[in-house]
């Protein structure tokens, strides 16, 4: 679970930053307005879905990923709204030629967290937990019974699993 956490934390950083890096180059260091701000994060939460977690490139992952990518638009445009709205933390990033302002009107900080969080979300969400199981030695995971065409075997908490039950066998019928 540690592991993908900081998995996630990178990736989301990553992520973010190159968004970040290419509104900055076209765009400028701070959103010119809300409606270029909202459209960055759309864009992030759009890349965070499709690489985050289980990402589109793996095999059967497509129809995961394309809902991924569609709620983290979503969910994108709402925490660039609460980091436009709520959160007033000053920041001066101009010596690295990434602006000064809040934290919310600058790409070079908001896109970041914009995928950061998100990819954290779908980092935690696609833990596998039949892997999870096995890695903790979890005896939980349900009994299995194997049958023959001549025996059944059922390995039930009372019995002792050594023994072997008798299955009837299938009576023929005559042909005429």
């Amino acid at each position: 679970m540690l592991k993908r956490l900081l998995f996630g934390l990178v990736l989301g950083v990553l992520v973010g930053g190159l968004v970040a890096a290419g509104v900055v180059k076209v765009f400028g260091a701070v959103f010119a307005g809300a409606l270029l701000a909202y459209v960055a994060a759309v864009v992030t939460g759009v890349a965070a879905g499709l690489v985050a977690g289980k990402p589109i490139w793996q095999k059967g992952a497509s129809i995961e990923a394309g809902l991924k990518a569609f709620f983290g638009a979503l969910l994108a445009a709402g925490i660039m709204f609460a980091l436009r709205r709520w959160v007033d933390i000053n920041v001066d990033l101009s010596a690295f030629g990434a602006g000064a302002g809040s934290l919310g009107s600058l790409p070079a900080t908001s896109l970041p967290i914009v995928a950061t969080l998100l990819s954290v979300f779908y980092e935690l969400d696609n833990t596998d937990a039949s892997k999870e199981g096995e890695e903790h030695g979890k005896a939980d995971a349900p009994k299995r019974i194997a049958q023959s065409s001549t025996r059944a075997r059922v390995a039930d908490d009372g019995e002792s699993a050594g023994e072997e039950a008798e299955a009837p066998l299938p009576k023929k019928r005559a042909t005429k």
